[in-house]
């Protein structure tokens, strides 16, 4: 998630298991889009076993990918709650069964967020390394409006109009419809239990799905998903004191550093003089030329340390930039004294930022326009900030290392007006969901970490026997769903077996239920 510009992180780069092994094979010998129609099968030695799995009116399109299985798409309805609008667009989804037991298996299905599937898919190690455990078949849908999977092709992103199916409701409808297809169309998968899984955006409609739709999915693993970061469910400061906590405990005046840096900036961006020597320092792209430059450039400051806080992994990893393990300890070596005089200062801060940007020593110029990977998107992110997905933060310069900054609702809703024509509704999320009365509903894990600001909004504490938290001390956003490492703390390897425990349980329960009938 971002809050508006706050990036939406989500897994860290890892590479996959090797995929379904039969399409694997044909993916060797073609890599090319393929398509048929029921009854209509095309002559490509790629078609023939898909269409053997596969039966359907509908069209389809696969797209080998030797580490993914395949990928495909569906035909789904653009609006699913009104009658007027009958279009219909392309959904994609990758999906690999190199590991699925037909007879007691089960559906692994990924809720995918803000961003190209694939790239979910490759960063989602998880969900690969249980699968031959839960013999399941893995399934990854692409979230609408996001990668390929654009409703009005490239005039989605040109007006509120078409954009207003960008919901979190459309997905999850999506995702449901989704499901019924493959169990009706995949060979004995009509009674295979399915599992919904997803991180940060992902994880909230993990969580959201198994409520909305409890005959759909069995239950949901939803990772650093803070469902309670609206409204006035939980304080707005803490998100910032919990990404502050994380400097102070990676470096002895390190926090401190950075709180004095913001006047610093101020100071030297007082002058002509002072911007220029400001954009050569930081190596930007752009100049600085104006005070709304400058806070841009603290606006692109802020976000960077946030990031920083949501990608404290304890090994290297490239999910949002490449980085070092605990890049938060790596850059504070070089924030230890907070009291230098203002250039002096602010050299140093260039010098932590750029273990962010420029870890490889590839970049020759920092953006200020991309502080992540452009897999995410960003900009259909924005217009949902602008509507359903309102997080209000903010910040005091006492409890936490940022300026202060108090929640201003007019002023947000009048920059997405300005941006998108269109009005945020705040209270809208607590409304559809539930807000903190969820307990009548069963079956989620809630997991997060103790260094993941987004923890601050998330579910930390049982609410029933069935609605579960599991905190990772050492963890930052989502690490459970990472693949296991030799780095990993014990803490973050225990609520992996853990979340296993609870799946098997749902899925035996399950089982037992269709036994019974």
């Amino acid at each position: 998630m971002q809050q508006r510009h706050l990036l939406s992180p989500f897994l860290a780069s890892e590479r996959l298991c090797s995929a379904y092994s039969s399409v694997s094979t044909i993916c060797k010998r073609s890599s090319a889009l393929v398509t048929f129609t029921s009854g209509n099968v095309l002559s490509n030695p790629c078609i023939i076993d898909l269409a053997a799995l596969w039966g359907s009116d509908c069209v389809f399109h696969f797209t080998c990918y030797p580490d993914l299985g395949f990928s495909a798409v569906f035909l789904l309805q653009i609006d699913h709650f009104g009658f007027l609008e009958n279009r219909t667009f392309q959904q994609r989804y990758l999906i690999a069964e190199q590991h699925w037991n037909k007879a007691v298996g089960s559906m692994l299905f990924y809720t995918g967020n803000e961003g190209d599937i694939t790239w979910f898919a490759n960063n989602t190690g998880f969900m690969w390394n249980v699968a031959e455990e839960l013999d399941a078949v893995l399934v990854f849908a692409e979230h609408r409006y996001y990668g390929e999977s654009l409703p009005f092709g490239n005039k989605s992103y040109t007006d509120a109009k078409h954009l207003n199916y960008l919901t979190s409701e459309q997905a999850l409808a999506d995702f449901a419809v989704l499901i019924k297809h493959l169990k009706a169309t995949i060979p004995g998968a009509q009674n295979t239990p399915v599992i919904a899984i997803g991180g940060s955006y992902g994880g909230m409609l993990a969580a959201w799905f198994r409520m909305k739709y409890p005959h759909i999915v069995v239950g949901a693993l939803a990772a650093s998903a803070p469902i309670w970061q609206f409204d006035s469910l939980v304080p707005c400061g803490t998100f910032y004191q919990i990404v502050t906590q994380d400097f102070q405990k990676s470096g002895a005046n390190c926090s401190e550093s950075i709180k004095n840096s913001w006047a610093a900036i101020d100071r030297l961006a007082s002058t002509k003089d002072g911007l220029h020597w400001l954009s050569c320092s930081f190596h930007l792209c752009s100049p600085l030329k104006t005070q709304t430059d400058k806070e841009s450039f603290k606006d692109w400051l802020r976000e960077t340390w946030v990031n920083l806080a949501m990608v404290d992994y304890p090994y290297k990893a490239d999910f949002l930039q490449p980085l070092p393990a605990w890049p938060i300890q790596a850059l504070c070596k070089y924030l230890k004294d907070p009291k230098l005089p203002d250039k002096l200062l602010l050299k140093n801060i260039f010098r932590a930022v750029n273990v962010y940007y420029n870890y490889t020593g590839h970049t020759s110029c920092l953006n200020l326009s991309q502080t992540a990977t452009k897999s995410l998107g960003s900009l259909g992110w924005d217009y949902q900030a602008c509507t359903e997905m309102v997080m209000p933060l903010c910040s005091d310069g006492i409890h936490d290392m940022f300026e202060p900054q108090k929640w201003d609702f007019k002023g947000y809703s009048d920059e997405c007006f300005k941006t998108w024509k269109v009005r945020p509704r705040p209270s809208w999320i607590p409304t559809s969901y539930g807000g903190k009365n969820i307990g009548s509903h069963s079956n989620i894990i809630f997991s997060n970490g103790g260094l993941d600001p987004w923890s601050g909004g998330g579910v930390t504490r049982n609410v029933t026997d069935s609605l579960v938290a599991i905190v990772i001390p050492e963890g930052a956003h989502h690490l459970d769903l990472r693949s296991n490492s030799p780095y990993d703390p014990a803490s973050v390897l225990q609520a992996r077996l853990l979340e296993v425990h609870y799946m098997k349980t749902w899925l035996a329960k399950s089982r037992l239920g269709k036994r019974s009938k």
